[in-house]
């Protein structure tokens, strides 16, 4: 299946970054901790699907942090350069806590059990033999992705509304020459991986049939409503 939305990586408008403004940038990082940033310790390259239209496809770069054993949560950007974007973030969970949650929010998280397994989800660099002893616990996960940057479209800044993204549950869905732009740049085949992964199993349940949407498409979409005020005597919302 071919694709014509593949992503791009658009201009970012406005000036570039002074030097004043990167000297400060250096002073400040040689102060202050980054306790979140430097607790992430892979580096995840998968697609993701826009919950209402599988048309939409784009590659998304995971830079992952363990939170416990159960819960690991992800900055998602563009590529993995220091020039990338920042479009999404995830989370992860283990089958455990999925099931813990209500029906109603299982349709908002999708499995990883075809990603993994058919080797489309991978770690660039990373030898394969190492890849497969992480990637062996994922395909047992959930995971729940929000992309708030549309690069897919071509847009310069994130705009509109945040979205639900989902991944591939099947052969068929993901877009050949996405598929081999990704695997020449970063070396893989995804079905040399797919053989060597064979031996790996998802969701000791099975795949739960509230999860991926529950078979339908997600859309996020803005409603208007009374916004509460902060106190009974606050007459004014906003201004």
């Amino acid at each position: 299946m071919e694709g014509v939305n593949v992503s791009t990586h658009p201009e970012i408008p406005g000036e570039p970054t002074q030097t004043s403004t990167a000297l400060l940038e250096k002073a400040t990082a040689a102060i202050q901790g980054f306790g979140p940033v430097n607790k992430i310790h892979q580096h995840l390259c998968a697609f993701h699907f826009y919950g209402d239209d599988m048309t939409r496809q784009v590659e998304a770069h995971h830079f992952c942090a363990h939170q416990n054993e159960e819960f690991r949560q992800c900055l998602i950007y563009d590529r993995p350069d220091d020039d990338g974007r920042l479009i999404g973030l995830e989370y992860i969970v283990s089958e455990e806590l999925f099931l813990t949650l209500p029906d109603d929010e299982k349709r908002l998280w999708h499995s990883h059990e075809f990603e993994v397994k058919s080797g489309v989800l991978f770690m660039p660099g990373v030898p394969a033999p190492i890849q497969r002893q992480d990637l062996d616990k994922v395909a047992k996960t959930y995971g729940k992705v929000i992309h708030f940057w549309q690069v897919d479209r071509g847009d310069t800044l994130p705009l509109g509304i945040p979205q639900v993204m989902m991944a591939l549950t099947r052969d068929g869905q993901l877009y050949d020459n996405l598929a081999q732009d990704v695997e020449k740049r970063y070396n893989v085949s995804f079905a040399k991986e797919r053989e060597n992964r064979a031996y790996m199993e998802g969701p000791s349940h099975g795949i739960h049939p509230m999860a991926n949407g529950g078979g339908q498409g997600l859309k996020t979409v803005l409603r208007e409503v009374d916004c509460k005020p902060a106190a009974a005597s606050t007459a004014r919302v906003f201004v």
